[in-house]
């Protein structure tokens, strides 16, 4: 399918060469034969007219003889190369000349008719079929008292004409066959500047069809075939990041379903069966409960993820105190708080301060900050919340005294159903969806949110609001 194209277009350019050859050929005799020919019957008739008009009518009047009129034609018909007639009114030749390869001239002109030329300056024919070949015939008038005493006809063969012609069409065909070579190359520039680039380019949309996303193009230019290519190379990668994505989507989902699941299937049973005596039951009741609140909290997060992620997400931005909203998301873990023993520092700017913001978003943001917080807060422990005010920009601090995140896990705490090992080990309950969400919802806003962490020291999640007028 490749070459095939090329090779077509090939064989056309070749056809519209031999095309253009035989056009040039045909149309270079067809236009320049007549003008050609009246060029050089003008240039003819030109000097007839002028030997007729200003030296033979001194013959009628004696001042000079035929000698001297036989001396001017072979002058002129040498200058010609041509013959040269002088007759008189009757068509009686008076003297000729003529050139090499010209028949001698008559003694007189079978039906002479001076008048057969009619309004034309020439004639081209045999003329009365002296010549055996097509010639240009001119007849001047030669005046003498007013009267016309006789007549100057010069004969010019068409071979000059030819001539003219074949120099012509050589120049058109050596014009012609250096546009052609320039135009091949160009052919040539377009073949490995644009073709093959785009071969390249239509194969890899076939790899990529095919479900090859490993095919990578070659990118040796910074024209708009390279953008291209480097375009299509981006984004088989972005695919392939995205299928990897997706099956490990679907692993952890499978995984933190199945686990419950599975929970709560073999707890069901042998209840049912009588496995589990009736005395045991309620504990395994609590059991059944809890997994059955991680696969709400795991259904629950997955429609928010999913509503950043159909890109269909209206936010509801309204002035609010984001000072009484963190009081009230504060108060919300007051029940675990006291069990850990963990007390909330709250460090505000002002009494007040609004921001502008979806109202139910950012507070999920402060309740899976601070969820994440007591979680990994050791007991008797504090944790600060903090918000300053700099320009236009609210910034929110969520600061814990806890285990911290391990440097090398600083960069993946943001993906989905990640849950460091210390994480696992804590909490059960987890869905490791909390800060994936806590972050779109952000970047949702047009803002950022930064961590910073020191394993075994504390860690601290900063993010930007920006601030109501007035």
């Amino acid at each position: 399918m490749k070459s095939t194209l090329y090779l077509k277009f090939i064989i056309i350019y070749m056809i519209f060469g031999f095309m253009s050859l035989f056009t040039a050929a045909t149309l270079t005799r067809t236009l320049t034969e007549e003008p050609l020919e009246r060029d050089l019957a003008a240039d003819v008739y030109q000097e007839a007219n002028l030997v007729a008009n200003e030296y033979l009518p001194h013959y009628f009047l004696g001042q000079i003889d035929e000698s001297a009129v036989h001396t001017q034609l072979v002058g002129m018909e040498a200058h010609l190369d041509g013959a040269v007639w002088f007759v008189d009114r009757e068509g009686n030749m008076i003297t000729s000349a003529h050139s090499d390869g010209y028949p001698t001239a008559p003694t007189a002109i079978e039906d002479f008719n001076p008048a057969e030329i009619g309004s034309a300056k020439y004639e081209v024919g045999t003329y009365h079929d002296y010549f055996k070949e097509d010639m240009i015939t001119v007849i001047a008038p030669v005046v003498h008292g007013y009267s016309t005493q006789g007549y100057l006809l010069i004969h010019k063969s068409m071979t000059q004409i030819g001539q003219l012609q074949i120099t012509l069409m050589n120049a058109a065909y050596i014009t012609l066959a250096v546009i052609y070579l320039l135009s091949f190359s160009i052919l040539l520039g377009i073949q490995f500047i644009v073709y093959r680039p785009l071969c390249k380019i239509t194969e890899a949309a076939k790899q990529y069809a095919s479900g090859n996303l490993d095919y990578e193009i070659p990118v040796n230019t910074e024209d708009e075939i390279g953008y291209l290519s480097a375009s299509l190379n981006f984004m088989s990668s972005q695919l392939r990041d995205m299928e990897d994505y997706q099956k490990k989507f679907v692993a952890n989902v499978s995984h933190d379903f199945r686990s419950p699941l599975t929970s709560i299937k073999g707890y069901v049973e042998a209840i049912a069966d009588g496995t589990i005596p009736p005395e045991m039951q309620g504990k395994y009741l609590n059991i059944i409960l809890f997994e059955t609140e991680r696969l709400t909290d795991l259904t629950k997060d997955l429609l928010t993820l999913n509503e950043f992620d159909t890109k269909n997400l209206l936010l509801d931005k309204v002035p609010f105190d984001i000072h009484e909203m963190i009081k009230n998301v504060a108060a919300s873990f007051e029940g675990r708080c006291t069990q850990k023993k963990i007390s909330i520092e709250l460090v505000f700017a002002r009494k007040h301060l609004k921001v502008v913001a979806d109202k139910r978003k950012i507070q999920q943001v402060l309740y899976n900050l601070l969820d994440n917080a007591i979680k990994f807060s050791d007991q008797d422990s504090i944790i600060t919340i903090e918000t300053t005010e700099r320009g236009d920009k609210i910034y929110t601090s969520v600061k814990d005294y806890g285990i911290g995140i391990p440097r090398n896990a600083l960069n993946k705490i943001w993906e989905r159903f990640y849950k460091s090992d210390l994480s696992r080990g804590k909490d059960k309950k987890g869905t490791g969806l909390g800060l994936a969400i806590v972050k779109e919802a952000i970047q949702a806003h047009g803002e950022n949110i930064n961590v910073v962490s020191t394993e075994g020291v504390g860690t601290e999640f900063i993010f930007s609001l920006p601030k109501a007028e007035g």
